[in-house]
């Protein structure tokens, strides 16, 4: 009875799965039964959607009602479609106002934490609202500054953004957010660790009214801090739950071996060679472990890329997209730097670092074993991480099946070191002459008088 279900391929009017809670049934809708217009089903059926997934059936009859909703789903619960789905039906049944010159702003505004994750409901919502004629604009971090800042000046109607360059575009004053009619803030629990509470609170307090807008905010956490920024800036918002039954799908084969620091290289290489994944990401806990990884798998003759904080964002692009369409067999890749991915037919995750956070394991073996397919979680326990392995198996409730590798799955590398890579930090500002201070004056160096020598 997993909670995560194929949109695909099922033909009936409403379909019976076990809910978050195993006392009844929740009843699934079908989006041809729900007061959806026709252009935004036009692009439900080009993404081969049919049947709602639990949040949807959840949340979609009152967002559509145009009530305020406060909505609990993990990430890969359809839960992105059910905010785009209210988003469009909303721009579609309400003309736009006259808004005066200067004044132009989005209609509606989708907040997410991170540059990928933005992308990613870009890409939906293009999907989605592909027969809908509306102007989408994705602005982020990392990515040209004019180019963006242009493209919301000729007009948008659906503004994504992360929290810090909306609000570097937002204080230009080119654009207004007060005739923003839908809002939608995503992840809202990440948003509180990464320290962007403030900023959201800016944005929240220039946009439209509350009661002037429908507003939408999902969280894998309703927590206290989350629900008070709901009941704060929102309208009488609803509470939607769809909790997991298990922390961990039954999809997921989870294995553990214990393994020392300076043999875990070795036992990696005999692990890709054994298990010969199609699509490997592998997570490691430092931005300087990822960079190191890629270098010595490559050199051992493995297809691999990575992704970390210091990675510019174009080359960051090129890397994910080169995993997606299959160009690159393994990925490497931070806890930060993946969040917000959506890449399919992932068949193993590897640990190469086991996770300082319990709830960061989670997520990362969530990485595979989606859409009904199945998923291998291999996790390698060094003595440096060692002591977080009794935080993660209490969250898990369970034990990680661990497992003693043979002699022959540790695998000698090849002999060379990677090259010492310039660390990217903040660009340097050229130092303005000091009025105050006298310019330096070069020093004469004396020569030797020939009496001296």
């Amino acid at each position: 009875s997993d909670l995560y279900l194929k949109n695909k391929g099922s033909n009936s009017q409403e379909s019976l799965v076990r809910s978050a809670h195993p006392e009844h049934l929740l009843k699934l809708l079908t989006f041809e039964s729900l007061p959806i217009p026709e252009p935004v089903l036009q692009g439900i059926r080009d993404a081969k959607f049919e049947t709602c997934t639990p949040i949807q059936s959840k949340s979609l009859p009152i967002t559509l009602a145009q009530k305020d909703l406060a909505g609990q789903a993990q990430t890969g619960t359809g839960k992105t479609a059910a905010f785009l789905i209210t988003l469009l039906t909303r721009l579609l049944e309400k003309s736009p106002s006259s808004v005066p010159k200067g004044k132009e702003g989005p209609r509606a505004l989708i907040i997410a934490p991170t540059r990928e994750l933005a992308r990613q409901i870009e890409k939906d919502a293009l999907l989605l609202g592909k027969h809908c004629s509306f102007r989408t604009v994705c602005v982020i971090g990392g990515v040209d500054y004019d180019k963006q800042r242009n493209l919301i000046k000729d007009g948008v109607d659906i503004l994504i953004a992360t929290p810090g360059r909306l609000i570097d575009f937002y204080k230009q004053k080119f654009f207004s957010l007060k005739k923003v009619e839908v809002l939608v803030v995503d992840e809202a629990d990440r948003m509180f660790d990464m320290g962007f509470i403030t900023d959201l609170r800016y944005l929240f307090r220039n946009c439209s009214a509350y009661d002037k807008r429908q507003s939408m905010l999902f969280s894998a956490t309703l927590n206290h801090r989350v629900m008070e920024l709901c009941y704060e800036h929102m309208n009488n918002p609803v509470k939607v739950a769809i909790e997991p039954e298990k922390t961990v799908v039954d999809a997921i084969t989870q294995i553990l071996y214990h393994v020392g620091q300076h043999e875990k290289f070795n036992l990696l290489l005999g692990l890709m060679k054994k298990e010969a994944g199609e699509k490997v990401l592998i997570f490691s806990n430092t931005k300087i472990e990822c960079e190191i990884l890629e270098w010595k798998l490559n050199h051992n003759g493995f297809n691999a890329g990575q992704i970390s904080g210091d990675l510019h964002q174009k080359a960051r692009i090129k890397v994910l997209e080169k995993f997606q369409t299959g160009d690159l067999d393994i990925l490497i890749a931070t806890d930060v730097a993946s969040r917000g991915l959506h890449i399919d037919d992932i068949t193993h995750v590897i640990n190469y670092d086991l996770p300082q956070d319990a709830e960061d394991y989670v997520h990362r073996i969530g990485r595979t074993a989606r859409a009904g397919n199945k998923g291998t979680a291999i996790t390698l326990c060094c003595e440096d991480f060692a002591q977080h392995l009794e935080r993660v198996e209490v969250y898990l409730k369970n034990k990680i099946p661990v497992s003693w590798p043979e002699e022959e799955l540790f695998l000698e590398e090849k002999e060379g070191k990677p090259p010492m890579r310039k660390r990217r930090g903040p660009p340097t500002k050229a130092r303005k002459p000091d009025a105050r201070r006298p310019a330096k004056r070069p020093v004469r160096r004396r020569t030797p008088s020939p009496a001296a020598s």
